[in-house]
């Protein structure tokens, strides 16, 4: 039986009925009826829709009690990255990135506004036809896990816009997932008396539930959502603090004390009142954000590498505790990086309990002259990461000693060294037991190699039997079969799919494997900008460190590390055999291939074109060596101008720009 226009009508009107009363609950804080009421018209749009499923609705607030189950989440790439943030703990600092705001706008006059910075998870959601249609974690700036079932369970989080701008379609909304701390602590009161594991702070807890697989145990955390940036291709936006505006009418909920500030010392004022404040909020805030306000100054500031010049992040100083350390151990990374670590008797800090805490490195630790059995300040580094931080040499024992770095590998014996110029001591044997381990799982890492099913335990077993004694050895196992499937706890499926898995692996691009081969210094974003320039392992290998430096987002520490990791000769062995393995060691399409001749040209996209979408417009520019902005200016070479066009079609004009309708860009790319 199929429902008649007036169940559809009042289906629907139950619909709005429901999100007029989560948004004035969960965004405004004014709730208009009780939580009963609520509950009534909840079941009953249920069951109607039960009773009807051809008027199912994906954003339905019955939707949020979650999907079903899934096995895995699929990756997706940002449209524009998700930078992290500089962060600076002091006045002085704030101050340097003033100054270099204020020189790089020259005479031009410019606004800050100020968050508070939540202490939560950041999420991506994209909008089409003001319905949610992607939800993604940050991941690593540029790729991140579609959660879009999960993030819908949030009920601060329209599933449909509030009100519609016109020409505002499609957009974008970036936010932080938290837990108010009051939420929190009965959460883990409910758990302690189930007998289940209590989390250690909110943070960790918001994060945990994002990843878990089931949208239905989601929707049962007390997750909230509060947005702080908009990005819209078609609609014109020009700042920051009008954005904050316009999500709230549009329905999200926005932190209600930014504020806009004139001049350095007001941002400054505005976070010494905040960190003596922070304890009036009933969420945890671990310091204040800093934004240009003006968007095409945003823009015209740009960024290094994954942090934009335009924002900066003003931690609050760190949360501090008392302790004895009981002694130092050495910490092997997947690199071979010697960290000293304190071992300490247990002390609460910052929202968990502390055993183990980073010494840096040995000048740190001479610089404080730390001793074991000392009484040590511990500290949370932007309340997140432990440390020692000061020493209270009153209290020192009689007879104490003086730390002296050991001169081997903890783990395997093997000389360790540290270059000139640098505070870390390194293991030389890339084959240390766990050098190796750390750097087989890097490799197969999911924004690596994405070998899927070689995880820590894998690993572990594979290098303790000496199957494996570095990542190349992973393409030998495909002869090693019979050895494998005899394994404890294998058996030939599972051999199976890790065989498949890895051969799979060989057709990542390029960019992946260079990131995956684990060079100090090189993250996923500087590999992209490596092999942005150097399309091939033999030209990666051939650059100097003056051509490195020469890449933007590129300096010499960077480049340093790159030309030796490639002068080593073990290193140029692992090349020989990823290139025997026929791994991916140079771009399938170069960028720019035989044809730059757009290079130097700056365009701006606007309205919509027909034969293609904006991101295969800009793609199309950039191959040929052009690049894409968002505002029109004087500097700007052309306007390619598709149907209902905005007013960046009258700036062109106002300003003697060059326009182009789709035909002559499609003459122009061609």
């Amino acid at each position: 039986m199929s429902a008649n226009p007036a169940t559809i009508k009042h289906i629907d009107a139950l619909r709005t009925k429901l999100r007029e009363h989560d948004y004035r609950y969960y965004v405004l804080a004014q709730p208009s009826i009780a939580d009963e009421e609520y509950d009534r018209l909840m079941r009953e749009l249920q069951e109607l829709e039960r009773k009807y499923p051809e008027v199912a609705s994906p954003d339905s607030p019955t939707q949020r009690v979650g999907g079903q189950p899934t096995k895995e989440f699929a990756t997706v790439s940002h449209t524009v990255p998700m930078l992290s943030l500089s962060n600076t703990y002091n006045e002085e600092e704030v101050q340097d990135f003033d100054r270099r705001v204020r020189s790089l706008l020259g005479k031009e006059s410019f606004k800050y506004v100020c968050e508070l910075k939540f202490d939560g998870v950041a999420v991506s959601l994209v909008y089409r036809n003001g319905v949610i249609a992607r939800g993604a974690t940050r991941g690593d700036g540029v790729q991140g896990d579609e959660i879009t079932q999960n993030l819908k369970t949030i009920r601060s989080i329209p599933l449909r816009v509030f009100g519609k701008k016109r020409g505002l379609t499609e957009f974008e909304v970036r936010g932080e997932v938290y837990m108010e701390r009051e939420d929190f602590r009965r959460m883990n009161e409910e758990r302690e008396l189930a007998g289940e594991k209590t989390f250690i702070n909110p943070r960790n807890s918001a994060a945990g539930t994002l990843k878990l697989q089931d949208p239905k145990i989601v929707a049962m955390r007390p997750l909230r959502f509060v947005a702080y940036y908009l990005r819209a291709e078609r609609f014109e936006l020009q700042s920051h603090v009008n954005n904050l505006q316009l999500l709230r009418e549009l329905g999200f909920p926005i932190s209600g004390h930014a504020r806009l500030c004139r001049s350095i010392g007001e941002v400054t004022a505005y976070w010494k009142e905040w960190e003596d404040r922070r304890e009036e909020l009933p969420y945890d805030i671990d310091g204040v954000v800093v934004k240009v306000d003006l968007l095409r100054q945003q823009e015209r500031l740009g960024a290094i590498a994954k942090s934009p010049r335009w924002a900066i992040a003003f931690k609050f100083a760190a949360r501090k505790a008392t302790t004895r350390l009981k002694g130092i151990t050495l910490q092997v990374g997947r690199v071979g990086t010697i960290t000293p670590v304190a071992e300490l008797e247990p002390v609460f800090v910052g929202g968990s309990t502390v055993s183990r805490a980073t010494l840096h490195n040995e000048d740190y630790i001479r610089d404080l002259d730390i001793r074991v059995g000392d009484a040590v300040v511990v500290e949370k580094g932007g309340d997140v990461i432990p440390k020692v931080s000061a020493v209270l040499a009153e209290q020192r024992r009689a007879g104490s000693k003086r730390f002296i770095m050991p001169k081997t590998c903890p783990v395997c014996g093997s000389k360790i060294f540290r270059p000139p110029e640098e505070a870390n001591y390194y293991c030389e044997n890339s084959e240390c037991p766990a050098q190796v381990k750390g750097r087989i799982e890097h490799f197969a890492h999911r924004g690596a190699m994405d070998i899927e099913g070689l995880g820590e335990a894998i690993v572990d077993q594979l290098v303790g039997l000496g199957l494996v004694r570095n990542f190349t050895d992973l393409y030998t196992l495909a002869g090693k079969k019979k050895q494998l499937v005899a394994l404890d706890r294998w058996g030939e499926k599972s051999v199976e799919n890790l065989l498949n898995a890895i051969e799979e692996s060989k057709e990542k691009p390029f960019e992946r494997v260079l990131f995956a081969m684990g060079i100090r210094h090189v993250g996923a974003g500087v590999a992209r900008l490596v092999v942005g320039h150097f399309p091939s392992i033999d030209s990666v290998m051939a650059a100097s460190k003056e051509e490195l430096e020469q890449v933007q987002g590129i300096g010499p520490r960077i480049a340093e590390s790159i030309v030796r990791f490639f002068s080593e000769k073990h290193n140029q062995k692992i090349v020989r055999k990823l290139r025997e393995a026929k791994v991916q060691l140079e771009e399938k399409q170069k960028r720019g291939a035989g044809n730059a001749s757009l290079a130097g040209k700056t365009f701006v996209l606007t309205g919509t074109l027909a034969g293609f979408s904006r991101e295969e417009a800009k793609q199309k520019i950039e191959e040929l060596g052009g690049k894409v902005t968002s505002s029109v200016s004087k500097k700007t070479d052309y306007v390619v101008v598709g149907e209902e066009a905005g007013s960046k079609l009258d700036k062109a004009n106002e300003l003697g720009v060059r326009t182009l309708d789709e035909a002559a860009f499609t003459r122009l790319i061609q």
